[in-house]
């Protein structure tokens, strides 16, 4: 229990993986913390149900192997990863098609080589031995589950357009592989999809591919988001792989949270007020401190500090069904091109992290983004039947999480290095100041600490330190 006078150098408000990645860089480097969670427990939007054996998230965003800071940051050591099959699968026009990122992404021939697809009828699925062999043929059609014939796809049949279009969007997505971050921060911001399209790519390639990879990976199907997010995030699909941790989602700031000192993090601690040495809790009265991190989400912060922007936000929300008899899509991460549907994104996630159902059974988990429809079950059902090419009608619902303010929006203009330090010995940090994904909520807190760090170690008082933009700026 935190006693009444207790003091730390650096009092973190809010154990989501921006805080306790925070915590981490911290302690590192020898600065006492204590870190105030309001909630029973850590990881915030990063929670995890359980339900009769299965492990289902709230939200579910996806990660990639190509984040940094997922290697960058101290307490992730011993984070396990389980990819998705390399790409994506598309259904559109009642076919699956299989698109990899670029071959060699990470090299100059890179460039010089298209996106490989592979359309299939509802039910078949490329096994690991027609991938191998794709990579020699720009496209094999699949007549029939389990069943293949060597021959080029009709023009038109895949949603990325033909092989020149691919081989554009092959370069586009290699190019992005390259670019340093900092010159994909400089370019001209425009809303993604006109980005897109004053970049030359045709209607069909990113109505078929692009919108509904974005939407995956942003949870904003119009594609109003900076066009600078989504090259980041495009970015990451090249260069990578799309993931999710082992265990659920709560593994992440779990794992943070037991790999820092004992006593660091306390739980059901809600803290009233701020200011810039001491925080104000219900339970404990003032804990005194030299700097205060804000590392809530955004609506929660302004709650705190006033005149704190708060964004808006995309909803999200995750079904999740089983079945005994899993559709055979195997580890893929299958999106609708037609958009068809209130499903935006689907999996059987039980391939890609066995951990999350127990034997015998298979775990589905569907994305819906923005409001569900009223008919929610119904819809969802009807349209993984066609995503699927199987029934649903026996498969079991085991929860649906609806939250209304998972991501926050990252509209044109959007400032992704928004500051972090707002006086001296007052910080904040979150997907909110960065970009919306763990990715950014992790570099946030980078930021943020790495400016603590420096005051602290400044000569003086503190707070002698020049004042940075008031919170009614930021």
């Amino acid at each position: 229990m935190l006693a009444p006078a207790y003091q730390a150098d650096v009092v973190i408000v809010g154990a989501g993986v921006a805080g306790l990645s925070a915590a981490h860089r911290l302690t590192s480097q020898g600065v006492t913390v204590a870190v105030l969670e309001a909630a029973p427990g850590v990881g915030g939007r990063m929670s995890t149900e359980k339900v009769d054996g299965f492990r289902l998230d709230r939200i579910g965003q996806l990660l990639s192997t190509a984040y940094p800071e997922l290697r960058l940051t101290p307490g992730l050591d011993g984070l396990v990863l389980r990819p998705f099959a390399p790409g994506v699968l598309l259904h559109g026009d009642g076919r699956h098609h299989r698109v990899d990122a670029p071959a060699d992404a990470r090299s100059a021939r890179g460039a010089l080589r298209a996106v490989r697809a592979l359309a299939s009828a509802p039910r078949g699925v490329p096994g690991p031995g027609l991938v191998a062999a794709s990579r020699r043929a720009a496209f094999r059609v699949l007549p029939g589950a389990g069943q293949a014939t060597a021959s080029r796809a009709p023009r038109g049949t895949t949603p990325l357009g033909g092989a020149v279009d691919q081989a554009r969007l092959g370069a586009a997505l290699t190019r992005l592989a390259h670019v340093p971050v900092e010159r994909l921060l400089a370019r001209r911001e425009l809303p993604a999809g006109q980005a897109l399209a004053a970049r030359g790519l045709p209607a069909r390639t990113i109505d078929g591919f692009l919108r509904p990879l974005l939407a995956a990976l942003l949870c904003d199907p119009a594609l109003t988001t900076s066009s600078r997010c989504a090259d980041l995030a495009l970015r990451a699909f090249a260069g990578g792989r799309l993931c999710v941790p082992e265990g659920g989602a709560e593994t992440l700031p779990e794992l943070l949270a037991q790999t820092l000192p004992a006593g660091t993090v306390h739980t059901g601690v809600r803290v009233t007020s701020v200011a810039t040495t001491s925080v104000t809790t219900a339970e404990h009265g003032e804990v005194r401190c030299r700097a205060v991190l804000l590392a809530t989400d955004a609506r929660a912060a302004a709650g705190l500090l006033p005149g704190l922007r708060v964004p808006d936000f995309h909803p999200v929300t995750v079904v999740h069904h089983t079945t005994d008899d899993p559709p055979r899509t195997g580890s893929a991460l299958l999106l609708d091109a037609d958009r068809g549907g209130p499903v935006a994104h689907t999996a059987v996630v039980s391939e890609v992290d066995p951990s999350r159902a127990p034997a015998g059974r298979a775990l589905i988990s569907s994305t819906v983004l923005g409001t569900p429809p009223s008919d929610l079950e119904a819809a969802v059902r009807t349209h993984l039947a066609r995503l699927y090419g199987t029934s649903t009608h026996r498969w079991e619902t085991l929860a649906v999480h609806h939250t209304r303010e998972a991501v926050p929006a990252m509209p044109a203009p959007h400032d992704l290095r928004r500051p972090v330090r707002l006086l001296a010995g007052l910080y904040v940090c979150g997907d909110h100041r960065d970009t919306s994904t763990v990715q950014g909520a992790l570099h946030s807190a980078h930021r943020a600490t790495t400016a603590i760090l420096k005051d602290l170690g400044a000569s003086g008082s503190l707070h002698r330190a020049d004042p940075a933009p008031t919170a009614q700026a930021a």
